[in-house]
């Protein structure tokens, strides 16, 4: 369930005509992979009128930076983020964040093309992250986001498995992190498997039906990810 100020928050972003994209755990809600979170989280065009519309949309929230930067398109640009705390009554204490390039994910304007648009009451539509992309994006040394990928796939799968879409097999298959469904899904779609298992070591298992290997191999996946986000963000760290 998205919260009310956080409706507060996405309405003002969307009547603003900022180009942004929501992602983070208010996405993951709409994806149904959470219930609740206390942020929003965007990723943004850093384009200088994109830019000063967000000015204005932050200065409406009464949003202060609370970490460097402040919102700067060269920072962004180069994959930080830019931290905010709404001090507007009706919206006190979210945080927003801001973000314009994510490791791993292409740039903004690929994301904007294959965005999704999601119809939200009180709010209307709004675009956010691909599934795909934000399950990308979530593949970060943190800990607690890992249960997040594996429960925004397990919800896709749900919700699509009666007629699903050789796109949307294939991501299933590249990205599923629960070994018994994983392992039904390559029974299920064998041929695709056969075309797939040299990108993922991890197919081999599931189609041999190798339940503790595949395990492993997918805490071996989640461990070269972490490592790949670490390196990515120490030297972002040392600026």
């Amino acid at each position: 369930m998205i919260q009310n100020p956080i409706l507060k928050v996405l309405s003002t972003f969307q009547n603003s005509n900022a180009r942004n994209l929501l992602m983070g755990g208010q996405a993951c809600v709409l994806y149904g992979g959470a219930e609740f979170s206390r942020d929003v989280d965007f990723v943004v065009a850093i384009d200088s009128e994109n830019i000063a519309v967000l000015q204005m949309v932050l200065g409406s929230l009464a949003a202060e930076p609370i970490f460097v930067p402040p919102l700067d398109p060269q920072a962004l640009e180069k994959g930080h983020a830019c931290h905010f705390r709404c001090r507007n009554q009706e919206v006190e204490g979210v945080r927003i964040d801001l973000m314009n390039r994510m490791r791993g994910c292409p740039d903004f304007e690929e994301l904007w093309r294959e965005r999704s648009i999601v119809a939200i009451p009180e709010v209307g539509e709004i675009g956010l992250l691909s599934l795909p992309h934000l399950v990308r994006a979530k593949k970060t040394q943190r800990n607690k986001d890992w249960p997040m990928v594996r429960r925004l796939l397990e919800a896709d799968i749900l919700n699509h498995s009666s007629d699903p879409t050789d796109r949307q097999i294939r991501f299933w298959l590249l990205e599923c992190r629960t070994p018994e469904l994983l392992m039904d899904l390559a029974k299920r779609f064998s041929k695709t498997v056969r075309s797939l298992s040299e990108k993922r070591r991890a197919l081999v298992f599931a189609t041999e039906g190798a339940i503790e290997e595949l395990r492993k191999e997918l805490q071996r996946e989640e461990e070269l990810e972490k490592e790949a986000d670490r390196m990515y963000w120490d030297p972002l760290k040392q600026e």
